[in-house]
């Protein structure tokens, strides 16, 4: 295939390199003349572990070329790929004047091509920039329209400095963001050949949610750096080697380190973490050490409590229903459940309250489950429905508050007037009139 890449930086210079090694032909292009003619005379402009030699390889091969002129670039490749920078500003907001100045030449170049054209987005940019920036540009300066004219798709890079070429060759997934109503399939189409021969999984979604898909891994990266120096300066304080229990900790692929815990939804509760990171996060403010990230954990879960009881709030209704009452489906734990928050604040506030939870009974509770249940929450008994049905009968607003089999059917169960809000995600499917997810 013919390539064009704009932006012969960290990630342009990889992408280029790989894809002609692979045997594509490919047209760098960057304003900067020194990086042009570097490669141009088979030499890398940034320093990574045997790029030199792919580029050096592909130059002598033919199919590595670089210029400083977009419109030969863009007439003579089927797909450009822009990856120019979009460093961040004073205010923290990404500048995006490169990569609308690089569309822009694209744009003014598709005026008078009459092929198809795909514009492919490495660059990473927030959600909605593809749209906001990049098609508006490119539609503005070539007076066409995208998904009939061109069409666009974003692409995000997982390359790491230090080993981008393994990283290329080996990515952890490719995905490919289009939107079939805005942009078309022709750019996914072709990317998805592109990469066809990388042993990886391929997501093909839309664009929004592509665009975030790089920042939330580099959230998690960066939340797991500044988590693993948190524990490490806790054990240093303690006398305990952290890399030690660091390696225990990653040698758990079933929990610590897997898609456990990682589904969006409501605040967690239960018998441990509450106490345990209350316990974790005392014991080191007694040794005057600063744990932000830590101490940070229950605030956050606070928060995620009043954004699900504002969600109830704004209803506008009086009379709601609770499906669940235990923090986890299948169980009948109702210490610190964060349910049990959510439904005294409204009886405070003079909502009318109905429960349902068919592992919640009272004759059936023992040990420190009924304690709680008849010491610390006796009313909340009272409020109890014996089956979904009874309390689909009197709720106006349905809360789905754990995961349990039978609540899966709650949002073809509802009539007229009724509005689900969901706490755990208990179907697929995002917001809409009559159901309202907390994440989605």
């Amino acid at each position: 295939m013919d390539v064009s890449v704009f932006g012969l930086g960290y990630v342009g210079t990889v992408s280029a390199a790989c894809l002609a090694r692979d045997g594509h032909r490919v047209i760098g292009v960057d304003p900067n003349s020194a990086k042009v003619d570097l490669i141009n005379r088979g030499h890398a402009p940034i320093v990574e572990i045997g790029l030199g030699t792919i580029i050096a390889q592909a130059v002598a091969r033919g199919t590595l070329s670089a210029s400083s002129d977009h419109a030969h670039a863009v007439h003579a490749s089927a797909m450009s790929l822009i990856c120019v920078g979009t460093p961040s500003q004073t205010n923290g907001s990404l500048d995006l004047a490169h990569v609308h100045a690089v569309c822009a030449q694209i744009g003014d170049a598709l005026h008078d091509k009459s092929a198809p054209h795909a514009v492919v987005v490495r660059s990473t940019m927030l959600p909605g920039s593809v749209k906001a920036v990049v098609i508006d540009a490119l539609e503005e300066h070539s007076g066409k329209c995208a998904g009939r004219d061109f069409s666009v798709c974003i692409n995000p890079e997982f390359l790491r400095e230090g080993s981008a070429i393994h990283d290329y060759d080996h990515p952890p997934k490719t995905v490919i963001g289009e939107d079939t109503a805005l942009a078309g399939s022709h750019a996914g189409d072709l990317l998805a050949e592109l990469y066809r021969h990388l042993d990886a999984p391929l997501v093909r979604t839309d664009i929004a949610t592509a665009e975030m898909v790089k920042y939330s891994d580099n959230a998690w990266h960066a939340l797991k750096v500044a988590f693993t120096n948190e524990i490490g300066n806790f054990c240093k304080a303690c006398g305990i080697d952290g890399t030690k229990v660091m390696d225990i900790f990653c040698r758990d692929t079933k929990l610590n380190l897997s898609p456990c815990y990682l589904k969006p939804g409501f605040a967690f509760g239960g018998s441990c973490l509450p106490k345990d990171l209350r316990a974790f996060t005392h014991r080191a403010r007694t040794m005057d050490l600063e744990l932000p990230l830590m101490n940070a954990i229950l605030p956050s879960n606070a928060r995620q409590v009043r954004h699900g009881l504002q969600m109830i709030v704004d209803k506008g209704r009086k009379r709601i229903g609770f499906l669940g009452l235990a923090f986890k489906a299948g169980t009948d734990d109702l210490r610190e459940s964060p349910l049990v928050e959510v439904i005294e604040t409204l009886i405070g506030k003079g909502y009318q309250i109905r429960l349902y939870d068919a592992n919640v009974n009272l004759a059936s509770l023992t040990g420190a489950n009924q304690d709680y249940l008849l010491h610390h929450i006796p009313h909340v008994a009272s409020l109890m429905l014996p089956s979904m049905a009874d309390l689909l009968a009197f709720a106006e607003t349905i809360v789905v508050g754990n995961a349990a089999p039978e609540f899966r059917t709650v949002r073809e169960a509802i009539g007229p007037g009724q509005t689900v809000v969901d706490l755990v995600h208990i179907g697929a499917g995002r917001s809409e009139s009559g159901y309202d997810g907390i994440c989605w």
